[in-house]
């Protein structure tokens, strides 16, 4: 449930983002169990996978996917600057680059502020058939940082799933640290800990 007197803000106003999440670290309890990614933390919960994504180049980890409620969900963590968000930005970019790929995509308000729907041409299965998947982008811009998702499968569709994987997003605590950074820089992600210890 939203709250309808920001469904119209073209920015959460910080402090409804500080009491809904996503969460800066300054702002998680620090009591819970997360499952600590660097950049990121996550709150495991009942039937949640993860998956690190790296770069093969490099070897470093360059998003985190989650499986959930029949759903994915591919977080990425970037450095902002105190004084500008990058989401409004970043949309533009998404939609420059669908739109060139042959694909569709249109804004709209969603229960995480400004979104997009996009309808993203796919190459499937080794008969090389095309198809078209869609997806959600979603972001919010926090203090100093900003937290990208895409979302696919049931929860670009089915409402139950979708408020479910948006409450998976709302949940994550994002881990600036004071290491200055340019913005638009990937915040490092690494391997989780071994359950049990520190």
């Amino acid at each position: 449930m939203t709250d309808p007197t920001s469904a119209g803000d073209p920015i959460p106003a910080s402090g409804d983002r500080a009491s809904t999440g996503p969460f800066d670290e300054s702002e998680a309890n620090p009591v819970r169990p997360y499952i600590d990614l660097g950049g990121i933390k996550i709150l495991p919960r009942e039937g949640l996978n993860l998956r690190l994504e790296v770069e093969e180049q490099t070897k470093r980890i360059v998003a985190v996917g989650l499986d959930y409620a029949d759903s994915t969900l591919q977080v990425q963590p970037f450095a902002a600057s105190r004084s500008q968000g990058l989401w409004e930005e970043t949309r533009e970019q998404i939609r420059t680059q669908i739109r060139q790929q042959g694909g569709r995509v249109e804004e709209r308000e969603g229960p995480l502020g400004p979104e997009l729907l996009a309808e993203v041409p796919v190459v499937a299965g080794t008969d090389g058939v095309a198809g078209k998947r869609l997806a959600r982008f979603v972001g919010v811009d926090g203090p100093r940082w900003f937290l990208r998702g895409v979302i696919g499968g049931a929860a670009t569709a089915d409402v139950d799933a979708a408020a479910r994987v948006e409450d998976l997003f709302r949940s994550i605590v994002v881990v600036r640290g004071g290491t200055p950074m340019p913005p638009r820089d990937l915040i490092p992600l690494r391997m989780p800990a071994t359950p049990g210890s520190a």
